[in-house]
């Protein structure tokens, strides 16, 4: 239960006081998921981020710079925004929560379902963070503390991208959420959720590089998924059906992807 509430004037202040509270504190940004379950912080000093001036969205040449605490309604109504990533910001179905989950906080926290991760991936994003710099998504998402983002960058906003969240429901839990991308010289990127055991009950999604690299397409593309993920069976569905969603969807963005790169 949140006691305290500090408001740092800058990324120096905060992290200086992330310093002095680190065993109680927690970083607050939108709050969309520390005040409410299954996420319900237990730290007891909130850091918020809101006074850090870190709101804009902007591109330089073909790289779009997101600040962290842009929330994910303004990235999904950007028009310099890559159509792959409005996708995955539809997947948080309600526009309420949109309205107050921050990208940063989407990446940072340890949730459940990792709704705009696998789009990020597919993208090549890359992190910055106010105590180590620059590094690369999947770098941040290993690390152990997940540090204080402040910006989020989209190297090519030209890259082609495109993401499916499989669900029961619009406000059902993800059982599969994919995403691919695809270059002009044919190198992919793919990306899944829901297809690893989780980590202290929370997501990782995983890349599968080993898939990317035999450029496979139709039924071998779809075998090679099924055979490279391995779920976990629970309400959403069991290993079987996880596996061949997988080869099915990956199969199909990718066919799209390559669709679309041939008409660029």
């Amino acid at each position: 239960m949140i006691e305290r509430f500090l408001k740092p004037s800058s990324a120096d202040q905060a992290l200086n006081l992330m310093k002095e509270h680190a065993a109680n504190a927690t970083w607050f940004a939108g709050g969309s998921k520390l005040n409410a379950r299954p996420s319900l912080t237990k730290k007891t000093v909130a850091i918020s981020l809101n006074n850090l001036a870190l709101e804009t969205i902007e591109l330089r040449g073909n790289s779009l710079y997101i600040d962290a605490m842009c929330r994910v309604q303004s990235v999904l109504e950007n028009e310099l925004t890559p159509y792959g990533l409005k996708q995955a910001a539809k997947f948080i179905y309600s526009k309420h929560l949109r309205n107050q989950a921050t990208i940063g906080g989407e990446i940072a926290a340890f949730q459940e379902e990792a709704l705009l991760l696998p789009v990020l991936i597919a993208l090549k994003a890359r992190i910055v963070t106010a105590d180590v710099g620059e590094m690369g998504i999947e770098d941040y998402l290993e690390s152990a503390s997940r540090g204080l983002i402040l910006q989020v960058v989209i190297p090519d906003v030209n890259l082609v991208c495109l993401a499916y969240n499989m669900t029961r429901s619009a406000a059902g839990l993800s059982i599969i959420n994919v995403a691919v991308s695809l270059d002009q010289a044919g190198d992919s990127v793919i990306a899944i959720d829901g297809v690893s055991p989780r980590r202290a009950g929370y997501s990782i999604p995983v890349r599968l590089r080993d898939v990317e690299a035999q450029k496979l397409t139709d039924e071998q593309l779809e075998k090679a998924v099924a055979n490279s993920v391995f779920p976990e069976a629970d309400i959403r569905g069991s290993v079987d059906y996880k596996q061949y969603i997988s080869g099915i969807l990956v199969t199909d963005l990718l066919a799209e992807c390559q669709r679309l790169v041939k008409e660029a």
